[in-house]
């Protein structure tokens, strides 16, 4: 079997269809075949379309793998995530073609290589409360970005799980809120009182009116389209710089800050490892591991630093109560002059 029907299959049905993996997944899956065929052909001295399942072997991967690092400088966190594509290839074969199981199965056990697992930077109690300090809430634009920043520290969700995010999906009345995740699959998360009538007042008084296309999204652009996951990424760093010192920046990803601090802020709650991986959506439970690789010093000072931020975030929520009330009282008014 050519190697090239089995790679249209894997991109065309498997990883969008029957796994549900997302479009910036699929492109790096992509980029680790345009790499990986050429190499494997000229590792075999035949023509790119001449591969079949056949050259599709633990050793051409391997040598694959040590080209990556040895030629073209990859790291090994990069050889891991090249060799991840590769035995998704292999798991989605063995799948739907089980005589092949057996040389697929030494391919997928192919192990990956050790690396030092980082906790990824997250916000400081105090630096989420300098950054939502920095939105000016007095505005449409203000307030709609306050929100995000806001349910993203909440909720740990990802950016592009906060982008798909319909108006169905809020239940106002059991402060629930369900989140499309990795693989089409839906969690459900608890919000706080005042997170879900901040997001009740955008909807009501502060969200831009749709195009027809986007009228169900939640959070909509200034051109009236559905807000991007690359949309709420610049958002984010937009915010970051207007208040924080470039060296903290560098050890940052703009969005994933918050979902950081979202996992840290549990752990220091004492909630457990699985609680954390629900809420974040995380698929291995050894993704979630990370956070537990802070000493106890550490994560009793975070304790420390999170609770004294909870009781800035009280005084801010009565702020924030005062203009929703505002803002309704200006409503009525107009209201009542248009009769």
């Amino acid at each position: 079997m050519r190697l090239s029907a089995v790679i249209h299959q894997f991109f065309e049905k498997y990883l969008p269809h029957i796994k549900g993996v997302s479009p910036h997944s699929i492109k790096a899956y992509r980029d680790t075949f345009k790499l990986f065929l050429p190499f494997a052909a000229s590792h075999c001295k035949i023509k790119l379309g001449s591969l079949s399942l056949n050259h599709l072997t633990p050793e051409i991967i391997l040598s694959f793998l040590d080209h990556l690092e040895s030629e073209r400088k990859n790291t090994a966190k990069t050889r891991n995530h090249r060799l991840a594509a590769i035995k998704s290839l292999a798991k989605m074969i063995r799948f739907m073609y089980p005589q092949w199981s057996a040389s697929m199965d030494k391919i997928v056990l192919i192990p990956q290589k050790r690396t030092q697992r980082q906790l990824i930077g997250f916000l400081y109690p105090e630096e989420i409360d300098t950054v939502l300090n920095a939105v000016d809430m007095n505005t449409a634009l203000g307030f709609r970005d306050y929100t995000i920043l806001q349910l993203l520290y909440e909720s740990g969700a990802r950016a592009s799980e906060i982008a798909a995010l319909n108006l169905d999906y809020l239940n106002p009345g059991q402060c629930t809120l369900a989140i499309l995740g990795k693989g089409n699959r839906f969690r459900q998360i608890e919000l706080s009182p005042a997170t879900v009538k901040m997001i009740k007042a955008y909807i009501v008084n502060y969200r831009r009116k749709p195009m027809p296309t986007y009228a169900k999204r939640l959070f909509i652009s200034q051109h009236g389209k559905a807000l991007t996951r690359h949309g709420i990424y610049r958002l984010c760093r937009k915010y970051l710089r207007l208040v924080l010192p470039e060296k903290r920046l560098e050890v940052l990803n703009p969005v994933h800050s918050f979902r950081h601090s979202c996992a840290v802020n549990m752990l220091a709650a004492g909630c457990s490892v699985t609680d954390i991986k629900n809420q974040l959506g995380h698929e291995d439970i050894q993704s979630t591991m990370v956070y537990l690789q802070m000493d106890l010093t550490r994560r009793r000072k975070i304790q420390q630093r999170f609770t004294e931020f909870t009781q800035a975030v009280l005084s801010r929520n009565a702020a924030i109560e005062a203009l929703i009330a505002q803002k309704e009282k200006e409503d009525i008014m107009t209201w009542l002059d248009s009769l």
